[in-house]
Order: C-alpha cells, then sequence, then structure tokens
C-alpha cells in the first residue's frame, strides 16, 4: 500500500473518516489504482466495508502473484523409440558405452589341489620294530637323509649283524689268498689251494657287497651304531603329514592292512612350491582339453585373486562311476598360498566367440526375449531385440542385434522402459 500511495496518492481532503461512508472514498480509491478508472462509482459495490476490503485483499494477492517456472522438456516415445530433448533431466541420468568385439569364451570347470606326486613321498619303515623317537615335527623343513624316526627293531639288528659278519669274512679271505699267493709264488703251496683261495675271496666280496646295499637302501651302514634304525626322508622338502607316535608298533605290512589307521604313511614329506590340480571334465568339454593348454583359477579362500596353471595330461579314458575325465594341471604355488585338498573353480579357455559383447546391465528381460536400448543419434534410443550368449568378467555376448561400435545404454534401461510404457 506504501508503494500505491507514492505513485498515486490519495487525494486531499479525502481520509479514513471513522464509520461505513468514511471508508469509502479510501476503497474507491485503492480499486482504481488496481483495476483503473470506472465509469459507475465502487463504493455501491462494497457496500459493507469488511466486504469490500476482503476482495480487495484477493486483487491484490493476484497482482503480486510470482511467475510460474517454465515446464521442462517432456520426452516424447513411440513404440520402440524414446527421445528425449537437449537439457532434459532424464537425459542426464542415462549411462551410454559403445559395444565390444566378440570375446573369448571361457568353460567354468571344478577342480581340487593335490601334492605333486613327482615331488611327494610317503614314508614308511622298512623293518618290524617299535617307535623310540620323533626326530622331525609337522610342518618342519627337512634335507635328504634327515632322520624323522628312531625304530628298535630285531630285524634292522639282524640285517646289521649280517652286514658285519660278511665284512669280516671278507677280510678274512683277503688275508688268506694274499698268503697263498706268496707261498704259491715260493712254491710253498699248490695251485689248487691258490684257487679255493680265490673262490673264497670272491664269496666273501659278493657278501659283503650285498649286505652294504641292503643296508644302504635304508639309508644305514656297517659304521652305525646300535641304537637302533634311523627312518630318513627320502627327499628335500617340508613333513607335512605325520602319523605315528612314540611307542607305537609298526610293520612294512602297514600299507596293505585293510584298515584306514594302518593305510596312512607314518610320514609324508612334499615340496609345495609346486601343485596338482584335479580337474574334473565331460566328455562334451573334450574339444577344449588340450594339453599345454593355459587356465586361470580362483578360490574362495582368496576372493579377488585369480591364479593360473596349465594342463599336463589329459585321461584317456572316462570315469564309470562319475563319467567325467580326469585333467590334471601343474600350479605354481611358490608363495605357499594355495593348499592341498582346496577345492577351486577353473576356467579353460574355450573359442574366439563371433558377434558382440555388451556390458550385462545393459541387457534387460521382456517377457522371454532380451532387449537392449541402442543409441541412434544424441537423446534418441531404440529398443533392440537381442539374442545372447554366455556372461562372464561382466559382459554379455550376444550373437544378434548389434554390432560392435554402436552404443547401447547401461545405467537407465528401467527409465527408458517406463518412458515407453
Amino acid at each position: 500500500m506504501k508503494a500505491l500511495k507514492m505513485v498515486h496518492p490519495l487525494p486531499k481532503g479525502e481520509g479514513w473518516g471513522e464509520g461505513e461512508e468514511a471508508g469509502r472514498p479510501r476503497i474507491n480509491w485503492l480499486c482504481c489504482q488496481v483495476l483503473g478508472p470506472h465509469p459507475f462509482p465502487l463504493h455501491g459495490i462494497f457496500r459493507h466495508s469488511h466486504l469490500g476490503l476482503f476482495a480487495l485483499f484477493l486483487l491484490l494477492s493476484g497482482c503480486y502473484a510470482r511467475q510460474r517456472p517454465e515446464p521442462a522438456p517432456e520426452s516424447t516415445s513411440t513404440t520402440n523409440t524414446v527421445t528425449m530433448p537437449a537439457g532434459s533431466p532424464q537425459l542426464s541420468a542415462l549411462t551410454v558405452e559403445s559395444v565390444g568385439a566378440g570375446q573369448t569364451t571361457w568353460l567354468p570347470l571344478t577342480g581340487r589341489l593335490v601334492w605333486d606326486e613327482d615331488m611327494t613321498v610317503r614314508v614308511c619303515t622298512p623293518f618290524t620294530g617299535i617307535v623310540r623317537r620323533l626326530l622331525a615335527e609337522v610342518n618342519q623343513p627337512v634335507t635328504k637323509g634327515l632322520p624323522l624316526a628312531e625304530i628298535q627293531s630285531a630285524d634292522f639288528g639282524q640285517a646289521m649283524a649280517d652286514a658285519r659278519k660278511a665284512e669280516s669274512d671278507f677280510r678274512r679271505a683277503e688275508r688268506n689268498l694274499n698268503r697263498l699267493r706268496d707261498l704259491f709264488e715260493h712254491s710253498a703251496a699248490p695251485r689248487k689251494d691258490l684257487e679255493a683261495a680265490e673262490a673264497d675271496y670272491a664269496g666273501a666280496e659278493a657278501e659283503r657287497e650285498r649286505t652294504e646295499n641292503r643296508l644302504a637302501i635304508y639309508g644305514a651302514s656297517t659304521k652305525a651304531t646300535d641304537r637302533g634304525f634311523l627312518l630318513p626322508s627320502p627327499l628335500d622338502g617340508i613333513l607335512v603329514e605325520r602319523n605315528v607316535t612314540p611307542g607305537q608298533e609298526v610293520r612294512p605290512d602297514q600299507m596293505l592292512a585293510n584298515t584306514p589307521q594302518f593305510t596312512a604313511p607314518l610320514f609324508t614329506v612334499t615340496d609345495p612350491a609346486q601343485l596338482w590340480i584335479q580337474i574334473d571334465a565331460t566328455e562334451f568339454d573334450l574339444p577344449h582339453v588340450r594339453p599345454r593348454c593355459d587356465f586361470t583359477f580362483t578360490s574362495r579362500g582368496f576372493p579377488g585373486q585369480t591364479f593360473t596353471g596349465r594342463v599336463a595330461t589329459v585321461a584317456e579314458f572316462i570315469d564309470p562311476a562319475t563319467r567325467t575325465i580326469k585333467v590334471r594341471g601343474t600350479v605354481d604355488n611358490s608363495r605357499r598360498l594355495l593348499k592341498a585338498e582346496m577345492f577351486v573353480n577353473v576356467n579353460l579357455p574355450g573359442q574366439e566367440s563371433p558377434g558382440a559383447s555388451v556390458p550385462s546391465k545393459a541387457v534387460f528381460l521382456k517377457g522371454e526375449k532380451h532387449y537392449v536400448f541402442v543409441e541412434e543419434q544424441p537423446g534418441q534410443f531404440a529398443r533392440q531385440e537381442v539374442k545372447i550368449g554366455l556372461e562372464q568378467d561382466g559382459r554379455i555376448l550376444v550373437l544378434a542385434g548389434v554390432q560392435p561400435g554402436q552404443r547401447v545404454v547401461t545405467d537407465g534401461c528401467v527409465l527408458l522402459q517406463q518412458t515407453l510404457k
């Protein structure tokens, strides 16, 4: 009202006055400022001052209303096409990526890590006896010939006695032969005695070699003490398993028994830096499985990490019980992360797949068909039916429907599909 008063001041002599009649000049003046001059008196419209003031309030409110913002441009759609004008807020919510070329397919299989049998030895006792001491602990590095346990054995004692007797007989035969040779050279002994001495010497030498070789097989010699048989480690590696305790009786034929506690070896020594992987493949996988083929695998124990290996052999027969083909591969375990008997997921490389590949989130299902939204031009997207293949590494193989180089919507497919509806 102050602004109106400054532009069109109230004529002199016209005040608010008192009563109904006194307020009519002021009402007429305000209406004229808003509605313009009228050929008829306005005070008749507002016979009652309170009704007039209410009507005037409505008029003034309409005059000073703020201007409404212009509406955002709307998207348009046809049967399979959505068009969004430039500047549309919906357009900024979409993400578009290019269609890639066809990718190599991977054959998913299951596998199990085991010890490398070329570098693993299961140690058993060659003699019947009683374990007196254990000289190595599990997970301890061992070298070839290092004693693992001491076994008190009568059989080993007999072998030691035979070897020492053979050594004594050999020395006696050697002295007798030297003496007869000297006598024969001086014509003091007949030839037949010399020949008999030579025969005894040869027999004693052979017996000595036999007994020494027997002890050498078990890692012992005639110079050993009588404390017992020291069961040696056959190779360098890690002692990964022990199934014996002090005071236990052991026998060479335990591995032939039918009880589980006897079938286990006394010790297992291996090199865990190299492992084998046993892969179960079906007959349908045979075209993709071949020796010297590299593959990758993952383990639940190490999420996010991928390991590599190489196929060594493929079995020549199918297991009649499981109907699978045993495929063996080698795995480098220099970091010692992987453990034997781990279950892993193996990916064998297949053939190069024709077609194109798109991100998995670009494909959506409608009914029984798969679709993508293809960007025909900026702001215009067409729904296109596609035929898909395998999915791997976050991408889907598209066999028909799109071509490499086209651009498809990856984020916002639900918004476009709703716009079409």
